[in-house]
C-alpha cells in the first residue's frame, strides 16, 4: 500500500492520469513485466529476486509478456529483473499509458451494458436518462479512478471483460458470456468470487430449455450438447492457460502462488468486512482484559498491524480463524442467493443480483481480502441503481462507505486533496443524479443511514488533520487505518443485509404473483 509520490509528470493536479506518483503496484507490474520478458515459461512462477512474486493466473502473465515488447520502447531497463524499485519517467509514462489504453474495453463493456437499462422513468433531457446516468457511474466510478490511475492497477481492463460477459447473458448470448467469463477467471482469479452465480444461472437457464406452468424446473428439457458446449468452453480456457505448467509439472507451483494461505487472515490494512469487526471486538476484549488483569500481557501475542507487508495474525481472546473458517462462512452466506436464483429465477437480472451478493459474501467473509474487492459488488450494482430506488439506496451506501475505505490508498499530500475532491464530484454526482431519476418515490435513504455517511465527515478530518497533530499519533500510528475499517465495514455489512433482505423478500412476492 505504501507509494513515492515526486513531481508531477505533466500540468499540475489535472494530468494526474500520467503523474510521477506511484505506489508498489508499480514495481510490482514492473517486476513481472521482466519476469516474462527475460525468463521461460518455466520459470515465471519460481523467480523470486523481488518480494512482489508473480502471483496471477498465466492469462495476465501472457498479458504482461505482451506489454513488456512495447515497454522496451519506452524503456529498456525496466525490464532487467534485478532493477528493483526503478521507476523513470518513462517507465511510469508507459504504464500510466497502459491502463489508459486497456480501459478501452471497459468503455466498450459499459455502452454494451448500457443498452439493457430497464429504467422506469427516462427523463426528457439527455442528463436525466437512466443509460447516461449508468454510463457516468460506471465511466467515472471513483474507485476504479483512483485504484488504476492513482494508485495503478489494471482493473478497468479486467472489469471490462466481466461486465461484457454480463452484457452477453443480457443478450441470451451464453456461450460468449460463459467464454469471457472463463477467460477472466484465468485473468485474476478473485473473480472466482461470483463464480456459482455463473455457474447456476448458466445451468438453470440455459442447459434447462423449458419451465412448467408455474415457473417450476422442467427436468426433462436439459439439454446434453448445452452442457457439453460449456464443458468445452471451460476445459478449453482452462487447458489453453494452464497446460503448459501440467505440462512442465508446474501446477502445484502455480496453485501455491494463486493461493498463498500462509498471508493471513486480514491484509495490512484491514478490509472493512466482517473480519474487521472481529479483529476490532478481539482487540477490544484484549484491552480490557489486560486493564482489568483478566489476561497477562506477557502471554499476549504481538501482530503488527502498521507493516506494509501482511503477517499471520493469532486473536488473543476470539477464536484464531483458519482459512476453513473463512471457507465455510463464505460458503454458508452466499447459498440463500444461489437457492433463490434457482429456484426463484428472474432472468438476467436475478443473476446479476446473485452476482452482486456472491460478491458482497466473498468480500464479507473471504481470507486475505483486499480491500479494493469491494468494486467487484459496486460496479455491477451500478446497473440495478438506475432501476429501482431500493437499489438506488442500498448502492448510495455501499458506494459511500466503499470508496471511502479505499483512502488509505492514496496518503500523500499531493493525493489527499485529490482523492477528496474526486469522492466529492462522484458522489454529489451519484446522489443528484439518482434522487432526479427517482424524484417522485420519496428519499433514497432514511434518516439513519444519512447521519452515518454524513459522519464520514468528521471521520475524514480527525484522520487526516486532527490526529497527526496528536502524541497519539507516534505510539499508535495504526488508530487512523483501524478506525476508517471499522466504521465502513459497519456500513458494508447494513448494505450487504439490506440488498440480501430485498432480494429474498422481492424474490418470494414475484413467485406469489406468479401463482
Amino acid at each position: 500500500m505504501g507509494g513515492n509520490c515526486s513531481a508531477p509528470f505533466g500540468t499540475g493536479e489535472a494530468s494526474f492520469g500520467v503523474r510521477q506518483c506511484h505506489s508498489t503496484d508499480f514495481e510490482v507490474h514492473r517486476n513481472w513485466l521482466a519476469i516474462t520478458h527475460n525468463l521461460p515459461v518455466s520459470q515465471w512462477y519460481y523467480e523470486a529476486t523481488s518480494e512482489w512474486t508473480l502471483d496471477y493466473p498465466p492469462f495476465f502473465a501472457w498479458f504482461e509478456y505482451a506489454l513488456s515488447h512495447v515497454a522496451k520502447y519506452f524503456d529498456q531497463e525496466m525490464l532487467v529483473i534485478q532493477n528493483l524499485n526503478y521507476s523513470s519517467q518513462a517507465t511510469v509514462f508507459f504504464q500510466r499509458l497502459s491502463v489508459i489504453f486497456t480501459d478501452i474495453l471497459f468503455v466498450y463493456a459499459a455502452h454494451e451494458c448500457c443498452k439493457y437499462v430497464n429504467g422506469k422513468r427516462p427523463g426528457k433531457e439527455l442528463l436525466e436518462k437512466p443509460m447516461f446516468v449508468l454510463a457516468v457511474l460506471l465511466l467515472w466510478n471513483f474507485g476504479l479512478l483512483i485504484v488504476d490511475h492513482i494508485h495503478f492497477q489494471y482493473n478497468g481492463f479486467l472489469f471490462g471483460l466481466m461486465l461484457l460477459s454480463v452484457a452477453r447473458l443480457f443478450q441470451k448470448r451464453h456461450l460468449e458470456g460463459a467464454l469471457l467469463f472463463a477467460v477472466l477467471l484465468h485473468f485474476k482469479h478473485i473473480y472466482i468470487y461470483v463464480a456459482p452465480a455463473y455457474c447456476v444461472y448458466l445451468l438453470r437457464s440455459y442447459c434447462f430449455t423449458a419451465n412448467r406452468a408455474d415457473g417450476s424446473l422442467k427436468w426433462s428439457s436439459f439439454s446434453f450438447l448445452r452442457i457439453t458446449s460449456l464443458g468445452l468452453i471451460v476445459c478449453l480456457v482452462s487447458a489453453l492457460s494452464l497446460g503448459p505448467f501440467a505440462v512442465l509439472g508446474q501446477l502445484p507451483q502455480v496453485i501455491s502462488r494463486l493461493f498463498p494461505f500462509k498471508r493471513g487472515l486480514c491484509h495490512a490494512y484491514w478490509a472493512p468486512n466482517f473480519w474487521a469487526l472481529y479483529n476490532a471486538v478481539d482487540k477490544t476484549l484484549a484491552v480490557v482484559g489486560i486493564k482489568y488483569k483478566f489476561l497477562d500481557p506477557e502471554k499476549i501475542p504481538k501482530a503488527s498491524m502498521t507493516g506494509g507487508l501482511v503477517q499471520e495474525f493469532q486473536h488473543t481472546v476470539l477464536p484464531s480463524v483458519t482459512p476453513l473458517a473463512t471457507l465455510i462462512c463464505t460458503f454458508i452466506s452466499i447459498l440463500p442467493s444461489v437457492f433463490c436464483l434457482w429456484f426463484k429465477p428472474q432472468g438476467p437480472r436475478g443473476f446479476l443480483q446473485c452476482l452482486i451478493l456472491c460478491a458482497l459474501s466473498s468480500f464479507m467473509f473471504g481470507w486475505h481480502v483486499h480491500e479494493k474487492a469491494i468494486l467487484l459488488a459496486i460496479l455491477p450494482l451500478s446497473l440495478l441503481s438506475v432501476e429501482s430506488p431500493k437499489r438506488a439506496g442500498i448502492y448510495l451506501i455501499l458506494t459511500t462507505t466503499g470508496h471511502f475505505a479505499l483512502f488509505p490508498l492514496l496518503f500523500t499530500p499531493p493525493e489527499i486533496t485529490t482523492k477528496i475532491l474526486l469522492m466529492l464530484l462522484f458522489t454529489v454526482y451519484s446522489f443528484s443524479s439518482l434522487r432526479a431519476l427517482f424524484r417522485k418515490e420519496g428519499p433514497l435513504l432514511n434518516w439513519l443511514e444519512t447521519i452515518y455517511l454524513i459522519e464520514l465527515v468528521p471521520l475524514e478530518i480527525f484522520c487526516e488533520i486532527v490526529f497527526p497533530l496528536t502524541p497519539w499519533n507516534l505510539k499508535f500510528p495504526f488508530i487512523p487505518l483501524l478506525l476508517t475499517s471499522v466504521y465502513c465495514a459497519l456500513g458494508i455489512t447494513y448494505a450487504w443485509l439490506k440488498l440480501y433482505v430485498s432480494v429474498l423478500t422481492e424474490s418470494v412476492t414475484v413467485r406469489q404473483k406468479a401463482e
